[in-house]
């Protein structure tokens, strides 16, 4: 008799062939894509919104899911990961933060980003600076930190179970999904190349307005600009698939939101700023300085017509000084400045547009002034760009003092 044609051995290859499931080709990709997924709304909604950030609170039944399947899918210990991130964001983009592109440079921490999360997970002044109110229970103590590797290793043999020999590669994936979507892409690129929609202290950027892959976390620049925030997204055209899930979840009273970005209030027939105006513009300066920014693009655009003519201004010294003048000058590099200090030769108008900008910004960095001083510099700023005789600056002073 023929070994590999009796029965048990041909019963062993067909599980290894189909796994307990028979799926297709298709049906594995599809379930490949779903269960990664899973660990993408994990990671967002548990690890990094609820636990990092304690941007909402989570019913015990979806947070334990949550650590359950990180355990399984990632091996994931909660402390360690909220600790780095709170850590990232102490000391974001300087040579102290675990995982900055600016610093260690982009090939690093897109290639290497899982890397670096390890060597820090071992820093225990990391651990017991930035860990407080992460899990500590028993269950975490004795199986998911003490045995963290074992939840992959089970995941593995799930996988095979399931899948056949193909769910090794379907394993694999799994592996892999999150050092190259979270640790590389979301702390590589997202600190690298993108648009911004807030001028934030740090170097963070949206990747793409769409968050659906990632879970919203491509919105890199508004969770840096409003760190605390359960809500990612902040445009109209922006979507934050995490938010919908947490939605989802605060409907079922599973989940309660804490925290999202301040929205600006109006009140259009306000003729004078108040105090009102004061509060609402220092809680909301970074709408009010994206705002600006936008001021500053279309002042630039009515003085390029007359720039361009002169011969001594390169059409590429223009194009990157339109790009310094939406930065905050404080970030600014000398040479830039130097940059700018060539470019107000020739336009008055975008001289006074950099200065008021200055200006601004300093109201609500002099904590030693009292509201009343506040309030009078807020007043006279808006007094001297509506005298100012340019446009752009008129129609931004009008919509400050509605700030309500």
């Amino acid at each position: 008799m023929n070994f590999i044609s009796s029965e048990p051995v041909q019963a062993v290859l067909t599980f290894l062939s189909t796994g307990l499931l028979d799926f297709t080709a298709w049906q594995i990709v599809i379930a490949t894509l779903v269960l990664t997924h899973i660990t993408i709304a994990a990671v967002t909604i548990y690890l990094h919104r609820h636990q990092a950030h304690r941007a909402l609170d989570l019913h015990p039944i979806p947070s334990h899911f949550f650590r359950f399947w990180l355990w399984l899918t990632t091996g994931q210990v909660t402390k360690e990961w909220a600790s780095i991130h709170r850590k990232h964001h102490a000391k974001c983009d300087t040579e102290e933060d675990p995982h900055s592109p600016q610093t260690r440079g982009i090939r690093k921490v897109f290639f290497e980003g899982a890397e670096l999360y390890r060597a820090e997970s071992k820093n225990k002044e990391t651990m017991e600076k930035y860990g407080h109110g992460t899990p500590d229970d028993w269950i975490e103590r004795n199986l998911y930190t003490k045995h963290s590797a074992m939840g992959v290793v089970l995941m593995a043999l799930i996988d095979i179970a399931l899948f056949g020999i193909v769910g090794i590669s379907v394993w694999a994936v799994q592996m892999m999904w999150i050092p190259i979507t979270a640790a590389g892409i979301i702390n590589g690129i997202g600190h690298y190349w993108g648009y911004r929609n807030y001028d934030c202290s740090d170097a963070a950027t949206n990747i793409f307005p769409l968050g659906i892959l990632i879970g919203g976390e491509e919105l890199h620049n508004n969770h840096h600009t409003f760190a605390t925030s359960a809500k990612l997204s902040s445009k109209w055209y922006e979507f934050d698939l995490g938010w919908g899930y947490i939605r989802i979840l605060e409907t079922l009273r599973l989940a309660k939101v804490k925290k999202v970005a301040p929205a600006p209030k109006f009140a259009k027939d306000k003729l004078v700023a108040d105090l009102d105006t004061l509060q609402s513009v220092i809680a909301n300066r970074y709408d009010v300085m994206a705002k600006y920014a936008k001021s500053v693009r279309h002042a630039f655009r009515e003085e390029f017509e007359h720039l361009k003519h002169k011969a001594e201004l390169e059409a590429r010294f223009l194009k990157s000084s339109r790009k310094l003048m939406q930065r905050e000058p404080a970030k600014l590099e000398l040479s830039q400045k130097q940059q700018l200090v060539e470019l107000f030769q020739h336009s008055k108008a975008l001289e006074t547009m950099h200065q008021m900008r200055v200006e601004l910004g300093a109201i609500w960095e002099r904590s030693h002034a009292t509201r009343d001083q506040l309030l009078q510099q807020l007043q006279d700023w808006c007094a001297r760009a509506e005298a100012s005789g340019i446009k752009s600056l008129q129609d931004f002073s009008l919509r400050l003092r509605s700030y309500a």
